[in-house]
């Protein structure tokens, strides 16, 4: 339940799991009150107050209106101003703190997608239980690149590189509200029909508003895809406190050489955010060599 805010300057009780869950959803654990021994904030304290929305301000004495100053709004079309929801708050608030904070760092390499494309249509035509998309693809090619280069699955601290033992990949979604990123936990141990499910089941219940705190805090590392829009190529901003975030873009046919002739492929830009404090780009680039191989092997995956 909510409660009023506690005096400045006065100490807060919290588990670092409701610290953690509260910074995500963008709470300020002083409006809250802990049912946790002793009255501290404890996770069921965060998800009750996701689940009950922004609390409505206190109401404070009317001050007299300030005219916006006429150069400010000289010029301008007539406009509404809508609120803020709290997920665009925290939206802005993390992704300020990412450009602000972290040196980011960009690569790109182009995969050729033309046997994960067939494989996917074999594999979808076998069963009815599972329908991969090429994102399922690139959330394991991910993983399992990770894994070769684990230098990238960590966060930097002022005191010690915190290196992950698991692969936990954030996928980012859009809804109404803005952008949520649902995790695969343990993607690097999970097949694709596996992924392909959760994630699918994830993105519904995370356009329905239904998504656990649980089940969009934390991750290791991130994967945000344009490529349904037709996008090449984009960089995206990492999400702190992660090292890394893989932009993927639209498959299109290209020309390339292959053995001194002119081809067409199907080629796939992905572009590497990262921290510079995490890693540099040695490896990085060989995070992208080893996902590209994977992409255009894609037999490996199944392995």
């Amino acid at each position: 339940p909510q409660a009023p805010a506690a005096p400045t300057g006065e100490r807060i009780f919290a588990s670092p799991l409701a610290r953690r869950m509260a910074a995500q959803a963008g709470i300020d654990l002083a409006t809250l009150r802990g049912s946790g021994p002793h009255g501290r904030i404890v996770k069921a304290d965060i998800e009750a107050a996701v689940a009950a929305g922004p609390a409505p301000a206190a109401r404070a004495p009317a001050a007299p209106r300030a005219e916006l100053p006429a150069a400010e709004t000289f010029g301008l079309p007539p406009f509404t101003e809508v609120p803020h929801s709290m997920i665009r708050k925290t939206i802005a608030r993390r992704l300020t703190e990412g450009v602000r904070d972290l040196p980011h760092f960009h690569l790109t390499i182009d995969c050729e997608i033309d046997a994960l494309l067939r494989i996917r249509q074999e594999l979808n035509a076998k069963s009815d239980q599972y329908k991969l998309s090429v994102n399922d693809f690139v959330v394991r090619a991910a993983a399992l690149a990770l894994k070769k280069e684990p230098a990238l699955n960590a966060s930097w601290t002022e005191t010690a590189m915190r290196q992950y033992e698991r692969v936990d990949i954030s996928v980012a979604v859009a809804i109404p509200a803005g952008l949520i990123t649902p995790v695969i936990r343990g993607a690097d141990a999970k097949g694709l029909a596996e992924i392909s499910n959760e994630m699918r089941a994830l993105a519904e219940r995370a356009r329905a508003g239904k998504l656990k705190p649980e089940e969009y805090t934390g991750g290791s590392f991130s994967v945000s895809n344009l490529g349904m829009f037709g996008i090449r190529s984009f960089t995206a901003v990492i999400n702190p406190p992660q090292a890394a975030i893989l932009a993927v873009g639209a498959g299109e046919q290209r020309p390339i050489v292959r053995d001194g002739a002119l081809a067409v492929a199907t080629v796939m830009s992905c572009t590497l955010t990262t921290d510079h404090r995490v890693a540099d780009g040695a490896t990085a680039a060989r995070f992208l060599a080893a996902f590209k191989k994977l992409v255009e092997d894609p037999l490996q995956m199944l392995l």
